[in-house]
């Protein structure tokens, strides 16, 4: 027998099951279920007497709440990729899981379902569930300063379960300003949600720009009096309306989507796929041949040059967490591909370890849809490079080049995006 989910498909506590589920290998199917007919049939109630979704059919019968669900899927393959192999490392795994439910989600939904119109609005309950969240988001905030992941070096259940439940609160309720207070928890969410099997079931993932609003209290309708007609009164023929032409009731044809910005500049002498086609293929004399390419190559009217430096590196103490920070800043600036080349290094050989950037754009000043899109560009300090000054135009070589000791120091790791 198959696995059979019953449950709407787009909903965060099913997205836990379906991200497990990518992660160990097991096929799922869905019911043909719709909310509030399926779940009120004698057989949906037998799976689960309160009719509230998910449950998943099993051969050995029904499991319903979606942190047992997603624990199920996980554990039904030997390898049991998503838990640890020490009873303490599991118990942690567990302690995140009841943490991600108890004070992450739970204060979310206080928050949110009132503003929905689904329970009543009182400010004084908003406010307690705001601060128990920020309360929850310094702590997790703390946790992940020093971890990439909740558990381990790798992804376990928790963290498709605190993500899936971090999911509801960034796309719906928890603006830009609510966040940004949480650097490691905004670098983690977004970390993870651009997994390849997060990114398979969550899809594209836009942040909120608003709060919904506070529903408007609805004033009880007065009944209408109702006048006496007299008697020989004629009934009123309703006038049919004219039908309208066939061009009016016709649905707009969709509009094209708007162009790039950047594909409205004028033509740049510069070609910046030849240039990285040039990078990654001179495999010796790569001052000589690469470099010297480069500035043949640069169209200092068409692009600029940016060094970044990390705000935070006295946070940088562990070696792959900050080797991670620097990977999901890069996978994040995906948007920025056809526009962009860029070189990020890691430096130092002990803690706090350094990180620093080179970044090619097109146009004159960093492209506003990076700024908008990519959160990690306000953790570094950006400055416009100065090609007329010769030590500013060496540092870009050098960091092109991977140029080491650089300004003194090893590099620990070296990373393009191309």
């Amino acid at each position: 027998m198959a696995l059979i989910l019953h449950a709407p498909k787009r909903n965060k506590n099913v997205y836990k099951t379906l991200i497990a589920a990518e992660y160990s290998g097991v096929q799922l199917e869905f019911a043909d279920f719709e909310m509030s007919v399926s779940n009120k049939s004698p057989e949906f109630l037998k799976m689960n007497p309160l009719g509230k979704t998910p449950v998943l059919e099993t051969p050995d019968g029904p499991v319903f709440e979606s942190n047992a669900i997603a624990r199920y899927v996980a554990r039904l393959n030997g390898d049991n990729a998503l838990f640890l192999s020490t009873p303490i490392d599991n118990a942690r795994i567990d302690q995140w899981i009841d943490f991600a439910t108890l004070e992450i989600d739970t204060n979310i939904l206080k928050w949110y379902i009132p503003r929905l119109g689904f329970a009543p609005y009182l400010p004084p309950v908003e406010e307690a569930a705001n601060s128990a969240l920020k309360r929850a988001f310094g702590a997790l905030n703390t946790h992940l300063a020093s971890n990439t992941y909740l558990v381990g070096h790798s992804v376990t259940l928790a963290d498709i379960i605190m993500t899936c439940n971090l999911y509801l609160g960034f796309t719906q309720l928890l603006v830009k300003s609510f966040t940004s207070e949480f650097p490691h928890v905004e670098r983690y969410f977004w970390t993870l949600v651009n997994q390849p099997n997060f990114r398979k079931i969550l899809g594209q993932i836009k942040q909120t720009d608003a709060v919904p609003p506070v529903p408007s209290a609805k004033k009880p309708s007065q009944p209408k009096e109702s006048k006496p007609k007299p008697k020989d009164e004629p009934k009123k023929v309703a006038k049919p309306e004219p039908e309208k032409p066939k061009e009016e009731a016709e649905e707009e044809a969709p509009k094209p989507k708007p162009k790039n910005p950047l594909d409205l500049l004028p033509p740049s002498k510069m070609i910046l796929d030849e240039w990285k086609r040039l990078y990654s293929n001179t495999k010796t004399n790569f001052r000589e041949v690469a470099i010297k390419g480069f500035w043949d190559m640069y169209d200092p009217e068409g692009y600029s040059l940016w060094f970044c430096d990390y705000k935070y590196n006295d946070e940088n103490t562990v070696s792959f967490v900050t080797l991670n920070k620097v990977g999901g800043f890069l996978q994040r600036m995906d948007l920025a591909r056809k526009y962009a080349f860029g070189k990020m290094l890691v430096i130092g050989s002990q803690a706090p370890f350094k990180v620093k950037g080179l970044w090619l754009f097109r146009g004159q000043e960093i492209p506003q849809f990076v700024i908008d899109e990519c959160y990690d560009m306000e953790l570094y300090e950006w400055t416009k490079v100065d090609i007329s000054d010769e030590t500013q135009k060496e540092r870009v070589s050098q960091m092109i080049e991977d140029y080491e000791p650089f300004e003194g120091e090893p590099l620990l790791d070296a990373k393009c995006f191309k």
